[in-house]
């Protein structure tokens, strides 16, 4: 199939219900979140990133020696592996979005907000062509929450992986895959693009043993040809680079109060803090375990196991095994840009929101804050829903609010009777203020009864009238539906569909188009959600 030229409609942040209101914030530039954050959002103010980011210089030699090593068993292209060896060059930066390692990519935003690094660093190449943007998407693996990652949505139906272990999701085994495999594969059935994307996803998750490595080679598969930098940061080598931190947490524990201080100046801009923060942002990291690091009665300890420290034996363990050392949500930004010359972060809503918490952070430590950018959002709107959309009279700004109320104008705007009781209340409440004149004139006692009356009557009307609704809808029970049937399809649970729908049906339709469409589509730096239709 070839690439499309799709229609695109952009509405405002401020008139999505289903965003945040830090979200709706951002996207409009409000001035009480703007001390929260380094950079205004536009392409001018990478300059002085990069000039920043120039003055702080990360070990270039050991990312590229890292990358190569993670890149050893995978198939990639040219343009990935000349990225990776521009990394070495002082005037090589990057962009990156990071997400924890979701099955078979998880959410649609998945997809979304790498392409949004893409484009981004394309823009900046143009802007800036005596330096070299590499789009990084980093592989958040360390995670240990299973139940975050381990199911996806196909057709209506929840697929969910099913395993035993325990510890970082990103470790463990891709044996236990194999029912989902097999689930996934009857599910997409026989057409020319499934059987290629199913070849694509068995061989990742059949090809290498841990689940980790299978979604960096999951990841690579569907945006190498882009020049996508795939990174781990699970390495004992990029880990060592983290040494200095590591030690400054444990010992003086500065995270806590530094990011509680900027969580409560922000709150008292209006803005709800995100994240929880603990005295020690580390966790030990060992196979089959990931379990919080505490400092109790002069000892480190590791929450739920029998691993305990004194202060020199535990500097010792950092000193000879950093990988066992996982920062937490709190920790994990300073990681990252400690490891890599990086210029932006593309994230949604929520990671934004935890990243305005962490500049005293960032500066504690001596690492340059990024650019926040907000990936692109997007509703992909396929063309049987647009026709249903026309014929019903509807636009799809209408199933972004309540389905209720709009079923209920929808109802009243396409109906010959008058369904409403307006009239007859009023008449009720005309009568019953000449009833309360002459009662209250012969008894001031008899005040409480008429207005009961009054009351009862109102509300035997208001029944009524919901009876008549309700009749009438029966009437229109086939566009209703279809209103129903829309909503759920476009906003399952009344939420954002990328939040909720995987790639894979949309792959169907279009194969390898999809991904390019909406390349060729989204713009890095807008700030409305875009509505794609095809």
């Amino acid at each position: 199939m070839e690439n499309q030229t799709m229609e695109i409609y952009c509405k405002p942040f401020a008139e999505i219900d289903q965003l945040s209101g830090f979200d709706k914030a951002y996207a409009a530039a409000d001035a009480a979140l703007r001390p929260f954050y380094k950079y205004d959002v536009n392409l001018d103010s990478f300059q002085t990133i990069i000039d920043t980011k120039k003055a702080n210089p990360i070990d270039r030699q050991t990312l590229v020696e890292v990358l190569r090593e993670q890149y050893a068993d995978i198939e990639t292209n040219e343009k990935v592996r000349q990225n990776i060896e521009a990394l070495l060059d002082e005037n090589t930066f990057t962009v990156i979005t990071a997400h924890q390692p979701s099955l078979f990519t998880g959410p649609l935003y998945f997809i979304y907000k790498t392409i949004t690094a893409l484009n981004l660093a394309e823009s900046l190449n143009k802007k800036y062509p005596n330096h070299h943007i590499v789009p990084i998407f980093l592989i958040g693996g360390e995670d240990h929450d299973f139940e975050e990652i381990n199911h996806l949505h196909l057709f209506n139906k929840t697929i969910t992986w099913e395993n035993d272990e325990n510890g970082a999701t990103g470790m463990m085994q891709t044996a236990t895959l194999e029912p989902v495999l097999t689930e996934v594969k009857d599910i997409l059935g026989t057409s020319e693009n499934a059987q290629k994307i199913y070849a694509i996803l068995e061989k990742c998750f059949t090809q290498y043993s841990t689940y980790g490595k299978a979604m960096f080679a999951l990841t690579n598969e569907l945006f190498k040809e882009f020049g996508l930098v795939v990174i781990a940061p699970n390495h004992a080598k990029l880990k060592r680079l983290f040494v200095p931190m590591i030690k400054d947490e444990l010992q003086n524990q500065a995270s806590k109060p530094l990011v509680e201080a900027e969580i409560a100046k922000k709150e008292a801009a209006g803005f709800s803090g995100q994240a929880f923060v603990r005295e020690i942002n580390l966790f030990y990291l060992m196979p089959n375990l990931r379990e919080r690091i505490v400092f109790e009665n002069g000892r480190y300890k590791v929450l739920n196991t029998e691993y305990e420290f004194t202060p020199a034996a535990m500097m010792t363990e950092v000193e000879n095994h950093p990988e066992r050392f996982s920062p937490n949500v709190i920790l994990r930004p300073v990681y990252q840009e400690a490891i890599l010359p990086n210029l932006a972060y593309i994230g949604g809503g929520g990671e934004l929101s935890y990243w305005t918490e962490r500049q005293p952070q960032f500066e504690h430590f001596k690492v340059p804050f990024p650019m926040l950018v907000r990936r692109n959002s997007v509703l992909w709107v396929d063309k049987g829903s647009s026709k249903k959309l026309n014929k019903l009279g509807l636009t799809i700004d209408d199933l972004f609010g309540d389905v209720e109320v709009l079923i209920k104008r929808y109802v009243r705007e396409n109906t010959d009777e008058e369904l409403s009781l307006k009239e007859a209340k009023i008449a009720v409440n005309q009568a019953f203020d000449q009833i309360l004149a002459k009662a209250t004139a012969i008894d001031a006692t008899l005040k409480k009864t008429v207005l009961g009356e009054r009351t009862k009557q109102i509300n035997a009307i208001n029944m009524l009238e919901g009876r008549l609704l309700k009749a009438e809808k029966r009437n229109h029970d086939i566009a209703v539906n279809q209103i129903r049937n829309l909503k759920d399809k476009l906003f399952a649970n009344n939420g954002l569909q990328e939040r909720y729908d995987n790639f894979l049906p949309f792959y169907l339709k279009h194969g390898d188009s999809f991904i390019q469409t909406l390349k060729d589509n989204l713009e890095p730096l807008n700030r409305d959600f875009v509505v794609i239709f095809e």
